[in-house]
């Protein structure tokens, strides 16, 4: 008994379950695969499952504490959680904790090593059993939940805006950084209301609606658009929308308010130890405007500039460039070799460092000569008054539709009035123009606009559950699936009250996913959950990579974005995320992670060649910077990512004055080196670290032959030993790299599955997903199993959940 309140204590001090050794993984059941079924690369089909003899309750609870009640009782409250009085034939009274009992089963996390075991099929009867309970206990008492209302967030604005007025802007100009729920943005328990943000919607209103309209009177103004230090101005390199056969440089869209003459001032970082015989040219939407030599100096001086133009440019949005023009050809002069990326860091003696552009400012307009149509400018004005009885009914006919949309329902009368009356103070102080861009404005200000708001009926009484109405059923399928307002077709179905029907919500749900605005499901959704923002917190060690650049960051973010998209798009099995042997690249990321034959600029799927040693989202560059340190690979970073973000099993925040891996000595008293995963063997010697470290360690380690940059690599950096990748997971199974770790996890894909359906719940709904929601998500598992797993089910299941087209009143109703 010393020894068990031994474990308990060390459990306790840590606050987690730990996972237990091979026996502990249950046989596959109803919605799992076999092991054999998992092959690297192909895409696994449902197996046949034996079916689990059944055991009595009431044995089960015996089993319960004989086993569970050791650790987790009124006095200890191991993982602040005692089972003394629970019961699985009642389970439902505490389903919370039924809840977390099957996810620690699930996962095999109890019983803890040191804990005797039952025999047999016993945990596997006691883990199906409680599911079992679970779903009939909640389908008498549903529970959808419910949740503060959202507001758009950064990236919804910018959709709405640009489906709403075709305009293309950047909220960050306004409104402040997004805080982050549950892995997401758009969590409403977190989107509060402040003065500061209220004044930054209606500064963004403002600003956005004269975008739209034109300012034919614009004063004078300028904008400063800076280039990074670490973006690469290579001799071979063409920014992405920048005319061929130029170099580096910067491409931005620009919101010109009218048209006049605009200067273009270029502010150029230290050029470095040589000249460099090379033109500067302007560009706006292609068409050629001006040219100015760059200086043929030796090092031209920190903060210069040269100007280029005026020129005249029209109003509206145009896409400027301002690049390099080599005017000649020939050898380098470097001793070395020239480098691949940016300007950070440069200046070792022998090479060369070429001009690399710091701050682009542009200026004007100079002698404003009035607002020339264009195409957002054409999308608004779809009538012009001929006589001013015209005027007011124009003005009508214009907004409508355009609040329409920003309001995501049809517009009353009521909305209309208040509308014209902003038409009318602002036609009295400019005219026309002025009146349409005062209402645009009061638009983009109303919070029908910049809430979603979900009216719930005066006749249900708080505490019940109602289904959401047919137009705020589209928002949300709009704003899951699309990340913005809904289209014609959506709010016309809804309008119709059609979209209620299971049937026809699935065909508009199909139907959105094949139109290209479902990337907003990989640039948002998978994004955010595989916490790719994470990426700009590692900034490689310029010193030891000195190729890295921000063009080569983006582009594996944009990898693993377009692989996911690839999944929905082609409506793969879920499981290709984990084991694909094939992932998206350009010539420049393929040459980067040392693949042949990738030619060109465009993005296109490469299957990884025989025994490349990476597949899946595991093995992408994406995932491996931002699981790293600046200096060094982290197995633990590692290893914590794939329990907390693909297993849904995060360990607990390390103890107290636990000392940083650099401060474990690179070598033992009899010197000799430790490598990478010695150093980290020694640095988690500790019982209590190891309680965790035992867990997560082995993960990381599988990860090693990957650098911070994803490449591949064989040896420790800067330490002429070789990698060491071999480890053993804690539940037995031998491990040397990626493949084989992503094998051995699916092998056991019912964490895997339900993860994944838990994020894409929460990311549907805007909040939290709770105990009470987890019988739904087995329902969406158990029934994309009946489809192969497809992706398509997944979503599908979902959006016609009862999590996603219900709702629980509140005290009070939003209206």
């Amino acid at each position: 008994m010393k020894v068990t309140s031994l474990v308990c204590f060390t459990l306790a001090s840590v606050g987690l379950l730990l996972i237990g050794s091979a026996d502990q993984w249950q046989a596959p059941a109803p919605d799992t695969l076999d092991a054999a079924d998992v092959v690297v690369g192909s895409s696994p089909s449902p197996a046949a499952h034996a079916l689990v003899p059944a055991i009595n309750p009431k044995e089960l609870t015996a089993v319960v504490q004989r086993t569970c009640v050791v650790c987790h009782n009124d006095q200890l409250m191991t993982g602040n959680l005692t089972l003394q009085s629970f019961n699985v034939e009642n389970a439902g009274e505490r389903s919370e904790t039924a809840e977390k009992m099957i996810g620690k089963l699930r996962a095999g996390m109890m019983p803890p090593p040191g804990i005797p075991r039952p025999g047999g099929d016993t945990l596997l009867a006691l883990v199906e059993t409680l599911e079992s309970s679970m779903q009939e206990y909640w389908s008498d008492r549903p529970n959808p939940g419910a949740r503060p209302f959202q507001r758009l967030n950064r990236r919804e604005y910018e959709r709405a805006i640009r489906d709403v007025l075709g305009l293309t802007i950047d909220a960050g100009e306004w409104l402040p950084l997004d805080q982050y729920l549950a892995n997401f943005d758009n969590m409403g328990m977190v989107q509060d209301m402040s003065a500061a943000l209220l004044a930054a919607y209606l500064n963004a209103a403002g600003d956005i609606s004269r975008f739209a309209v034109g300012q034919p009177k614009a004063p004078p103004n300028s904008r400063t658009y800076r280039v990074l230090e670490i973006e690469s101005q290579h001799q071979w390199e063409r920014v992405e929308g920048a005319p061929y056969g130029t170099r580096g440089g910067i491409v931005v869209t620009q919101h010109f308010p009218a048209d006049g003459n605009y200067s273009f001032n270029v502010t150029m970082y230290d050029g470095g130890q040589r000249a460099w015989f090379e033109d500067i040219d302007v560009t706006v939407d292609d068409e050629h405007l001006g040219t100015v030599p760059f200086p043929v100096v030796t090092g031209i001086g920190f903060g210069d500039f040269l100007q280029v133009g005026p020129f005249p440019v029209t109003a509206g949005e145009h896409r400027v460039a301002v690049t390099f023009t080599p005017t000649g050809d020939g050898p380098y002069e470097d001793l070395i070799r020239p480098y691949k990326g940016g300007h950070a860091g440069r200046g070792a003696a022998g090479t060369t460092g070429l001009p690399h552009l710091k701050e682009l400012t542009i200026a004007g307009p100079y002698d404003a000569a009035g607002a020339s149509d264009n195409p957002v400018r054409e999308r608004i004005f779809t009538c012009r008054p001929a006589t001013p009885a015209e005027a007011r009914p124009c003005a009508e006919r214009i907004i409508r539709p355009i609040a329409t949309r920003a309001y995501r329902r049809p517009v009353d009368a009521t909305d209309v009035g208040d509308l014209l009356r902003f038409y009318d103070q602002g036609e009295k102080q400019g005219g026309f123009e002025a009146g349409v861009r005062n209402m645009i404005e009061a638009v983009l200000s109303s919070p029908s606009f910049v809430f979603r708001l979900e009216r719930e009926p005066a006749e249900v009484a708080p505490g019940t559950s109602y289904r959401v109405s047919d137009l705020d059923l589209a928002s949300r399928l709009s704003f899951f699936l699309w990340g913005t307002v809904p289209d014609e077709e959506l709010l016309k179905v809804a309008s119709e009250g059609r979209l209620s029907n299971t049937k026809v919500l699935e065909q508009q749900a199909r139907r959105m996913l094949e139109d290209p605005r479902s990337e907003a499901l990989g640039d948002r959704f998978a994004a955010q959950w595989l916490r790719l923002q994470d990426m700009s917190k590692t900034m490689p060690d310029l010193f030891w990579y000195p190729d890295y650049t921000k063009q080569i960051e983006l582009e594996m973010r944009r990898e693993t974005e377009m692989f996911f998209n690839n999944l929905v798009r082609e409506d793969r099995p879920l499981f290709e995320l984990y084991n694909a042997n094939y992932s998206f690249m350009n010539e420049h990321l393929a040459t980067h992670y040392g693949i042949r034959g990738v030619l060109g600029s465009d993005f296109r799927k490469v299957v990884y060649p025989e025994g490349f040693g990476r597949i899946g989202v595991v093995g992408q560059g994406s995932i491996l910077l931002l699981t790293s340190m600046g200096n060094r690979t982290s197995p633990v970073l590692r290893g914590k990512w794939v329990m907390e973000v693909l297993l849904g099993t995060p360990p607990p925040p390390p103890p107290p004055a636990v000392p940083a891996l650099e401060a474990t000595s690179v070598e033992t008293p009899s010197g000799k080196i430790l490598t990478g995963r010695e150093r980290l063997a020694a640095h988690s010697a500790s019982p209590v670290c190891k309680a965790c470290h035992v867990y997560m360690d082995p993960i990381g380690v599988a990860l090693e032959g990957f650098d911070i940059d994803g490449t591949t690599r064989l040896k420790e950096r800067g330490m002429n030993l070789p990698v060491d990748s071999k480890g053993t997971l804690y539940d037995g199974t031998a491990i040397t790299n990626e493949p084989d770790l992503m094998k051995a996890l699916l092998s056991r894909p019912i964490p895997l599955m339900r993860t994944f359906t838990t994020n894409l719940m929460a990311y549907s709904l805007g909040r939290r997903v709770e105990y009470f929601d987890q019988p739904a998500i087995r329902k969406v598992v158990a029934d994309a199993a009946k489809d192969d797993y497809k992706i398509s089910a997944f979503i599908l299941g979902v959006v016609k959940s009862e999590q996603f087209r219900t709702r629980t009143k509140t005290a009070e109703a939003t209206q």
